[in-house]
Order: C-alpha cells, then sequence, then structure tokens
C-alpha cells in the first residue's frame, strides 16, 4: 500500500489541459444577472391557502400572489472550499391575496394587499463534479426570516379583520417564509443546473476528432476565485477511448484583474494534433493539374534521367504526397508558440492504367508559428510557415540534388497547403462555459509551456431565456380547484 500511494497520488492530481479561474469580478457580473433570475423565481411563489377560525369568525385566505419585490441588498461572494454564498437582507414583497369571512350570517369576500419587510435569505451552494465530470450544484443550504407583515383590511367588516389580522398576519408570514427557501432550492439544483448541462463535457469539434472537457476534480474556491480544472484532450472518433498520458507543464494562473482566466497547456494543442494524426487526416495530396506547372517543369527536370528512363510515361502526371510522420508537437515559450511537424514528401509518376512509379521519397522538417486567439468563446489557431527543409532518407548525394527543390516546395507549402490547413482550424473549437455567456475584451499571453487567456464575461442571453430553453419538463398534475365562493363552504 505505501508503495501504492505515490501512484494514486499522481493519478489524483493528473495535471489539467485547461484551467479556468472565474474572479470576484467575474462573480459580481454573474450576481447581477442571477440577481433578476432570482427575483422572477420569487415573484412565481405559490402560497398555500390559510383558513381558520377563531371563535364565530371563519376566514379563508387564498390566491396568494406576489406583485413587487425590492431586493435592495444582495451580495454573492465564493466561500473556501467549494461553496458560493448569496445573500439578501432587508428586502420586502408586496402581496395581494383573496380574503373570506363568515360571522354568523354575514358573509364578506374581497382582496387584500400586504407587504413583507426585513426579509432575509441566507442561500450556500456547494459545488461539486457529478460523476460525468461536469459542474453541478451539489446541495443548497438556506434560511429565511421576515422580520414584519403587514396586511390592509377594508370593507364593512373591517374592525372584525383588524380583530383577526393578528392570526392572518402571523399564519401569512410563516406560510410565505416556509416558501422561499423551497423555491431557490429547486431554482438552484433543478433550473441552475439545467443551465449547467450546457457545458460541453464530451463532445466532437469535426466528423475526425472529439473534445474531453471533463473536470478532473471537484472546484477549488478561495475567498477571491473559483478554479476548475478540466482535463482538455482531443481524441480521435476511430479511438475514442485511448487517452494521450499528460506529462505537460501545469497550468498556472496568478492574475486576478480580469473577470475570467483561461489557460491552455501544451499538452492541450498535442493532443489535438495527436488525435487528428491518429485519424489518419494529417496527409494532403496533389495530382496532375492540382500541381503549380512551374514546380512541375522543375521536378520533371529535377528528375529528368529518372523519368527519361521509364518511357513511355514522360509525360505521366506528377503525384505529390505530403504526410506526417509523427504527431506534431507543440512547445509554448514567452517568446511564442512554435509547431514542429515531421513528414515525408512522396514524387511520383502516375502513368495512365499503370501502377504509380516513385520518383523519390524525402523527409520533411517543418516549423510552424502559432497565433491563438479567442472569438465568441471559440477558441482559434492561426498558423504560419517559418521553416521548411527536406533531405533524402537514404542518400546524401540525393540530398544535395534536392536542394534547388527547397524553395519551391516551401512556397508551394505556404501557398497552396497552409491555407487548406487554416481553413480547417478557422471553426476552432467552444471553450467550456455555459450557453449565453461569451468572452470580451481577451488577451492571450504566453508563457512557459502553457498560455492563459484574461478576458471579460458578457451574458449574449439571459439566464431566464437559457434556462426556459432547457427547462426539465414539469410533473403531469391534476388542475388546482378553484377556491369556492360558497361560505357554507369555508
Amino acid at each position: 500500500l505505501l508503495l501504492l500511494l505515490p501512484c494514486l497520488l499522481t493519478a489524483s492530481h493528473s495535471p489539467p489541459g485547461c484551467r479556468i479561474r472565474i474572479t470576484s469580478k467575474g462573480l459580481d457580473l454573474v450576481k447581477q444577472e442571477g440577481l433578476r433570475f432570482v427575483e422572477q423565481e420569487l415573484q412565481n411563489i405559490t402560497v398555500p391557502d390559510l383558513h381558520g377560525k377563531e371563535g364565530p369568525f371563519h376566514y379563508n385566505i387564498s390566491q396568494v400572489k406576489v406583485t413587487d419585490l425590492q431586493l435592495a441588498f444582495s451580495d454573492l461572494h465564493f466561500q473556501p472550499q467549494q461553496h458560493l454564498v448569496f445573500n439578501i437582507d432587508n428586502a420586502s414583497i408586496s402581496l395581494r391575496f383573496r380574503r373570506q369571512l363568515l360571522y354568523w350570517f354575514f358573509y364578506d369576500i374581497g382582496s387584500v394587499n400586504a407587504s413583507a419587510d426585513g426579509v432575509h435569505i441566507h442561500t450556500v451552494l456547494q459545488l461539486a463534479k457529478d460523476r460525468a465530470g461536469r459542474l453541478k450544484i451539489s446541495n443548497v443550504t438556506c434560511n429565511a426570516s421576515i422580520a414584519m407583515m403587514r396586511a390592509g383590511f377594508s370593507g364593512t367588516l373591517r374592525k372584525v379583520y383588524e380583530f383577526l389580522s393578528t392570526f392572518i398576519v402571523s399564519g401569512m408570514r410563516f406560510l410565505l417564509s416556509q416558501q422561499i427557501c423551497p423555491s431557490l432550492e429547486h431554482a438552484s439544483l433543478v433550473l441552475l443546473n439545467s443551465l449547467l448541462d450546457t457545458v460541453p463535457v464530451r463532445n466532437y469539434v469535426d466528423e475526425h476528432i472529439g473534445i474531453d472537457y471533463s473536470l478532473l476534480r471537484d472546484p477549488v474556491v478561495s475567498t477571491d476565485t473559483l478554479d476548475l480544472d478540466f482535463k482538455g484532450m482531443f481524441f480521435s472518433r476511430a479511438r475514442e477511448e485511448e487517452e494521450l498520458e499528460n506529462h505537460a507543464v501545469e497550468p498556472v494562473i496568478k492574475e486576478t484583474e480580469r473577470m475570467v482566466y483561461v489557460a491552455f497547456s501544451e499538452y492541450f494543442f498535442d493532443s489535438a494534433m495527436h488525435a487528428y494524426y491518429q485519424a489518419g487526416v494529417l496527409a494532403i495530396e496533389l495530382e496532375g493539374e492540382k500541381v503549380p506547372k512551374d514546380l512541375e517543369v522543375l521536378l520533371r527536370a529535377t528528375f529528368f534521367g529518372t523519368i527519361f528512363m521509364l518511357s513511355p510515361t514522360v509525360d505521366a502526371p506528377l503525384r505529390l504526397v505530403l504526410q506526417v510522420s509523427s504527431p506534431p508537437r507543440c512547445v509554448i515559450k514567452p517568446s511564442g508558440i512554435s509547431i514542429s511537424v515531421s513528414a515525408f514528401l512522396n514524387i511520383s509518376l502516375v502513368p495512365p492504367d499503370r501502377p504509380a512509379v516513385q520518383l523519390s521519397s524525402m523527409a520533411v522538417e517543418i516549423k510552424l508559428s502559432a497565433k491563438v486567439f479567442l472569438q465568441g468563446k471559440a477558441l482559434r489557431v492561426q498558423l504560419d510557415l517559418r521553416r521548411f527543409r527536406i533531405y533524402s532518407k537514404e542518400l546524401a548525394l540525393e540530398s544535395l540534388a534536392l536542394f534547388s527543390l527547397q524553395v519551391p516546395l516551401k512556397t508551394l507549402l505556404q501557398l497552396t497547403i497552409m491555407p487548406i490547413i487554416n481553413e480547417r482550424t478557422k471553426k476552432g473549437v467552444q471553450i467550456p462555459l455555459p450557453e449565453g455567456m461569451d468572452f470580451t475584451n481577451e488577451v492571450v499571453t504566453n508563457h512557459a509551456g502553457f498560455l492563459t487567456v484574461g478576458a471579460d464575461l458578457h451574458f449574449s442571453k439571459g439566464l431566464r431565456e437559457v434556462i426556459e430553453k432547457y427547462r426539465p419538463a414539469p410533473p403531469a398534475n391534476p388542475s388546482p380547484v378553484e377556491p369556492s365562493a360558497d361560505p357554507h363552504q369555508l
């Protein structure tokens, strides 16, 4: 057990490929949007009917509706180790309800306006990773109290209601305070969790690869930040169960000035290129008219003797196949991002109705520079060719003969192949944020072994809009029975 313990600790603390930090500034924006959502939820509180008897008086209070809320003082803050705390102080809730009173043979019916003042709500949300690796609100602790309840009665039996007001107001105060927390618990555990369900966990990027954004562990909450560690691993759709072991540097986020920071390690990009390599798509073939004319003339001149000896295939079309021979590697430094690619280039003649004749097979070393940027919440990469070298895999003399092809083949790669690659990376990959939330004012900073993107948040859609879109269907319940106006049923 002691020998296995270091291995277990390493497995439980595997470095993330992607880390997201939400700061107190980001939480302030979430509070503004969340407060509107809480107001809407509290306005839909359902208060049960209140009925009773005091001496000869029979009373019934029904159809309680919230008409207005004043949430003057509210606060949302982090609480270590895994909690968010939401407080509302000195709020007021205005109500309107239907009254019915039976006193001997006198019967009275009407509406009453009431207000609950000094409303205090203290809610603690516990955040955790669920079995699917998604962030969820796992538990809610809530306390609600009302300092004072007032009701204004009128009508012919106003004096009677004033006599009963102590019982009615106390009952209404109790019933209302008992409905606040269940409403917020449902809003958190059901509605807000349905919003968190919109965060991508394991989805497909294109027809070749997908990405795993599952959480590696529960979130880490400090007094000023919330950190989320995601696996951040791409996978080939043909080999979805294969995992690339992460040996990269763990991203470290120290900044707190922006609303949110997203860090990506070299592993994030390496796994993407490894997945494409496994999918077998890191190859480009040019044949016949697709080969630039100037390059074709140069190639035919370079291999003139070989082609002449292969007569009558002198006029056969040329075929160029550039194929990556091993997964490319990404290196992130403060000075920039580079990608090293090893490949081979096969040059062949393809005479009609005859097997292809290989003229040369050469090794290729390519160095690309990468620029990473965000658009909305899609991470995109723009590649540029920096270095290109070809050499013979067998003969040094052949490498000298191929020297004249260095510049034209580099030009071919720059003008023909690089645009194809950049078109594939143009779509980008989504960063794991809920639907309706985007980045603005992004700044990318390179570090040793990882990069960070600092940004502010923007709600392109309101919480209510997204939640209504994904709201779970309510269970089928019979329609509520309207309260009877018959005084004998009081």
